[in-house]
């Protein structure tokens, strides 16, 4: 049951780190000053959202995001929805694609190359199904988080442990559910993919709470972090640089590395949500889709998304909270059952 509970609770967290968390580009434009309460109030909703979503998943025995989603929204809010998820997944999926070419040519691979090697990456992990993306997300996240985590830590130590919290400054706590909100897409997409993979429900609470912990922890150790060199974080496209600035070299490429593997696996995550989500209507195996996913994703990443994303995110910002909300409500309006034997 543990050993199940940890592989989930990565699966989550390897979701949610992508390249705009890790980067810390996205805990600063949601939080920055204030909000410490605002985190962990993200932490609690978050706690709310995986343990809703992995039990409805596991009652409903799922393989896609599709059953959770007519359980949560109804049949009539459910074609607007799965529209929405699909077109978030394959979006997210190319311009991770993207970035993932991008950064490699930092160490002088021309992008073309790197477009390639992330593709290629993609493909292979989905020779294993989900359980090659699991046991991905097993290496990977664990060595991301202890890197980020010591990285922090021994910034925060150098700089003397400058961190406040004071009870009646925390004006920024809105920001807790419109951060939550963003994420709510992915989660759906990924968690319902397991369903039929979870044996027991005390799995959903290991992974639950595991998951929201660790993020809380990561997001207010990150956020106090960039507090402290506030005054830099608008000089870098990617603030964790203004914390790394004061580190050797070494650091700033293996933390590069790190960036990219964070890109891989919110791909990896994106392309598991479409492959569930299809599989059952095109009866091909997961790498078969997953190549397929990609020869419609290559020719994008020559496009600039910069519009699109800029139309696309806060209209997912809108109709999200009302997903975040039916998914908050759903505990109080509905009751858990045992999943029936099969």
């Amino acid at each position: 049951m543990w050993l199940s509970g940890f592989k989930w609770m990565f699966l989550i967290i390897g979701t949610i780190i992508g390249a705009g968390y890790a980067s810390g580009r996205e805990l600063w434009q949601f939080f920055g000053n204030e909000s410490g309460l605002a985190i962990i109030l993200f932490a609690i909703l978050f706690f709310v959202c995986c343990y809703v979503i992995m039990a409805i998943s596991y009652q409903k025995n799922s393989e896609h995001y599709l059953p959770v989603l007519q359980e949560l929204m109804g049949k009539r809010l459910t074609g607007l929805y799965d529209g929405m998820i699909i077109l978030y997944l394959f979006s997210t999926t190319v311009i991770m694609i993207a970035g993932g070419g991008a950064t490699l040519e930092v160490l002088h691979i021309p992008y073309w190359y790197g477009v390639l090697i992330i593709s290629g990456l993609l493909v292979l992990l989905f020779v294993w199904g989900i359980s090659g993306m699991t046991s991905m997300n097993a290496v990977i996240i664990p060595l991301l988080i202890v890197f980020l985590v010591g990285t922090l830590f021994v910034f925060q130590w150098t700089t003397g442990f400058e961190i406040s919290f004071d009870v009646m400054a925390q004006h920024n706590w809105p920001n807790a559910f419109t951060f939550t909100a963003l994420n709510i897409l992915p989660l759906v997409a990924v968690i319902a993919a397991i369903g039929n993979k979870i044996q027991r429900t005390g799995e959903i609470w290991i992974a639950s709470i595991g998951s929201a912990t660790v993020l809380g922890v990561i997001s207010f150790l990150y956020n106090e972090s960039l507090l402290i060199v506030a005054h830099e974080v608008m000089l870098y496209e990617i603030p964790l640089f203004a914390i790394l600035k004061h580190y050797p070299y070494f650091m700033v490429l293996v933390m590069s590395g790190l960036l990219w593997a964070a890109i891989y696996t919110t791909a990896a995550s994106g392309m598991l949500g479409l492959c569930t989500r299809f599989k059952n209507y095109l009866g091909l195996p997961f790498w078969v889709l997953a190549l397929i996913f990609i020869c419609l994703m290559v020719p994008l990443t020559t496009i600039g998304f910069s519009r699109l994303i800029s139309i696309l995110y806060p209209l997912y910002g809108l109709l999200n909270l009302y997903i975040l909300a039916s998914i908050i409500l759903y505990p109080i309006l509905h009751r858990f059952d045992d999943r029936p034997l099969p």
